[in-house]
């Protein structure tokens, strides 16, 4: 795991209510390319909402910045969203439970929490320590059995027999992987971010049988789009393309190009055929909702280890330690020195020419964090 190597955490993209995001020199509202984050402040996680962040220490504490402020001590993990930050603290003693706490955003961690409970460790679960849970990795809670959710009722329910590995939630949806790497998603379907090959909704986890006996070992939930790696490094893309952040075709950034390069008239003014256009000069084939899972293949035949969702954006760490991003790229959330969005994956060369290697990657709605170390040092 990433928490356990000496290394870096970067960030860059939108940072407009002074959230933790670089240096932190002067008064931005974006980064467009790494810089290093919390100078002397020793990472071991970050959640980041959609205005404000939270940093959890390795030594158990959890600092806020950007429109909720403020820092507490003995917490295992944290887990923002606009409406609730929720906190794991570590038990009073030895064989203690954790305790699970709920917190408005802007109340600085001062005073009492929204709402507290105990949390059964993964050990006092009947199988709980078969399941292969990531223990702390919020909002799926230690024991597997319940997870955390930003709408009542906050502490929801998971059916034992779905072993759960991780859990990821975007603005409508959730994703589930089970323990023998099987996907589940629920909630709204709309823009086909469920992957069942419709736009209707589902109450309960449903498995997708698209990737039936294909194991995986990450899901990533977006605002309204998913992304899974296989445990062999492919890479399975669904959902809303609006930005082009499932590397697929979008007419919007198409139309973008077209416009920028002046493509499309000749000097008096008649229509030229663009290269994006089929044969007989029929549409190109642009995705705007992809409903099932989509086969994505990175440049150079690189495999993938891990992706991280945005609300538009996708960030993907490969098995070389390389970053690729895609997808909206307005406030600089893919890292490029850019504004610019894209409609395939494109590799962050920072790290390439800083002589370091990636190891994990971790979006907000509009920003990316990277936790990287000095090649050879790992």
């Amino acid at each position: 795991m990433a928490e356990e190597q000496p290394g870096a955490w970067f960030g860059f993209g939108f940072c407009g209510f002074g959230q933790a995001l670089g240096s932190g020199r002067g008064r931005r509202r974006q980064v467009h390319s790494p810089e290093p984050l919390g100078a002397g402040v020793d990472i071991g996680r970050v959640s980041a909402s959609w205005s404000y962040t939270a940093l959890v220490t390795r030594g158990g504490h959890v600092q806020l910045s950007g429109s909720a402020s403020g820092a507490a001590g003995g917490c295992r993990d944290a887990w923002a969203s606009e409406g609730l930050l929720v906190v794991l603290r570590a038990g009073p003693g030895p064989g203690s439970r954790a305790l699970l706490q709920a917190w408005a955003p802007g109340s600085a961690l001062h005073g009492e929490p929204l709402w507290a409970q105990d949390v059964v460790s993964e050990a006092e679960g009947e199988d709980g320590a078969d399941c292969g849970a990531q223990a702390g990795t919020l909002p799926l809670l230690p024991g597997a059995r319940t997870y955390v959710s930003p709408q009542p009722p906050f502490c929801r329910a998971l059916a034992p027999e779905l072993r759960a590995r991780r859990l990821e939630l975007g603005a409508e949806h959730a994703l589930l992987l089970g323990g023998a790497g099987q996907v589940f998603s629920w909630g709204g379907g709309r823009h086909g971010q469920l992957g069942h090959g419709t736009l209707e909704a589902e109450l309960e986890p449903r498995m997708l049988e698209a990737l039936q006996g294909l194991p995986m070992a990450e899901v990533a939930a977006g605002g309204w789009h998913s992304v899974c790696v296989s445990e062999t490094g492919d890479i399975y893309v669904w959902g809303w393309n609006e930005s082009g952040q499932l590397a697929l075709p979008t007419r919007s950034l198409a139309e973008d190009r077209r416009t920028a390069t002046g493509e499309g008239l000749k000097e008096d003014g008649a229509e030229v055929r663009s290269a994006a256009e089929g044969e007989e000069g029929a549409p190109a084939p642009f995705i705007a909702i992809q409903p099932f899972p989509a086969l994505l293949d990175l440049p150079r035949g690189a495999d993938a280890v891990q992706a991280s969702c945005g609300s538009r954006h996708t960030a993907v760490v490969t098995r070389t330690g390389e970053l690729y991003t895609w997808g909206w790229g307005k406030y600089g959330q893919l890292g490029h020195k850019d504004a610019a969005s894209l409609d395939r994956p494109w590799r962050v060369e920072y790290f390439v020419d800083k002589q370091l290697q990636v190891k994990a990657v971790t979006c907000g709605p509009w920003n990316t964090y990277v936790f990287a170390v000095e090649k050879g040092k790992h």
